[in-house]
């Protein structure tokens, strides 16, 4: 017998979720489509150079004015560019500072630069929300090194050293909450047009399917009787016509609803009360009765547009695929809780017919489980196709 592993101790599961997140950061890509250069990055470098060159002017101790302000410029200068190119503007203006630094601690000037250039704090910001895992580990490290140089150049307190590492850090970890924050909002718009395009599959599926299958028996029926009967022919012509202009008025509205801008007056969704137009027979094939009985007043929309596209789609499946068959009853039961469909068809199942592979069934499955609900399809003990679905009244519950 095979004995268990041991549990890895505290520290080390520590250090491995801690090493799994450092991976992850550093292998985390850019955000597509970051704006470009934008009038407020321009207004914040004038401002500040501006704020510069009054500083200059008004601070007495600095020894050649010149070349402050063209080290300022060079710090300043990659805010411009710090969306498009976040990790080279931390680059540039830190090493600026970082050179700046060295120098001073080697002529043993105490002459810091300019108050302006503490508009770097919004690289660190940027870094972190515009740039690649790989990018905002590198920009960190650059500006870890600056702190420590210029604390060493200035001999500032510890508490004014934790200060300023506080500032950069808190910069860098907001620009990194807004960045989780922008992606999972992206995340969460993309996860719902994937369920509106699932959506809209069903529905064209459901819809085109139904009428075109209706169409098709229709012409097979014309063809047979053109010959024979003629003027039986001009009448299947006629319902092919009117089920054409029909789904083409369908198409439209459907259409229209993708179209619309927000408040438009949407079409209302089928619901148990339109199952009387399924109901009847079609030239050739089966006849199709639907009853409905119990409780079936103030269903959820959402419910009742099921229950419709689902008997849409049994009813066409029967058309199609079940040989032989002359009636489809259709049956619409509710009580207090729930609500139960049920189509039988009295035809022998064909192979095509009875795979759950195809994308009717697999629609019809995905509508009842999205409502919380069941669906079940396969062959009936009397013999034929027996579709059974139960839905809650109120949909999925929340």
């Amino acid at each position: 017998m095979l004995s268990a592993d041991p549990p890895l101790p505290r520290w080390r599961y520590a250090g491995q979720m801690v090493t799994k997140a450092l991976r992850s950061l550093w292998a985390e890509p850019r955000p597509a489509n970051p704006p470009g250069r934008v009038w407020r990055d321009g207004a914040l470098v004038a401002v500040l150079l501006a704020w510069s060159v009054v500083e200059a002017v008004l601070r007495e101790d600095l020894t050649s004015r010149p070349l402050v302000l063209a080290a300022v410029f060079v710090v300043l200068a990659p805010l411009w560019w710090r969306r498009t190119h976040p990790l080279a503007a931390v680059a540039i203006s830190f090493a600026t500072l970082t050179a700046v630094d060295v120098a001073r601690i080697l002529a043993g000037d105490e002459t810091g630069l300019l108050m302006s250039i503490s508009g770097v704090l919004v690289l660190a910001y940027s870094l972190f929300r515009w740039g690649a895992g790989r990018e905002a580990a590198t920009g960190l490290g650059i500006i870890l090194v600056w702190l420590v140089i210029t604390h060493v150049a200035d001999l500032t307190s510890p508490a004014d050293t934790v200060a300023a590492y506080a500032f950069f850090l808190f910069a860098a970890a907001l620009g990194a909450a807004i960045r989780y924050h922008a992606h999972t909002r992206t995340r969460d718009i993309d996860e719902a047009k994937a369920r509106e395009r699932e959506q809209l599959a069903r529905d064209l599926h459901d819809m085109v399917a139904h009428h075109v299958s209706g169409i098709a028996i229709q012409a097979q029926a014309g063809r047979a009787v053109a010959t024979s009967h003629p003027e039986r022919a001009a009448e299947v012509l006629a319902v092919i016509e009117d089920s054409a202009s029909r789904t083409l008025t369908e198409l439209r509205t459907m259409v229209g609803v993708l179209r619309a801008s927000e408040g438009a007056d949407f079409a209302p969704r089928p619901g148990v009360a339109d199952l009387g137009r399924l109901a009847g027979q079609a030239e050739g094939g089966p006849q199709v009765d639907v009853e409905l009985s119990g409780e079936l007043d103030d269903l959820s929309p959402a419910v009742g547009a099921a229950l419709y596209r689902l008997t849409q789609e049994s009813v066409t499946n029967a058309r199609r695929h079940a040989r032989y068959a002359t009636r489809v009853a259709v049956r619409v039961v509710g009580d207090a809780e729930r609500v139960q469909l049920t189509v039988d068809d009295d035809g022998a199942v064909s192979t095509t017919g009875g795979s759950p592979s195809g994308y009717g069934l697999v629609g019809m499955r995905e509508r009842a489980k999205l409502l919380g609900g069941t669906f079940h399809a396969g062959p009936s003990a009397g013999g034929g196709w027996r579709v059974e679905a139960m839905l809650p009244r109120a949909g999925a519950p929340r």
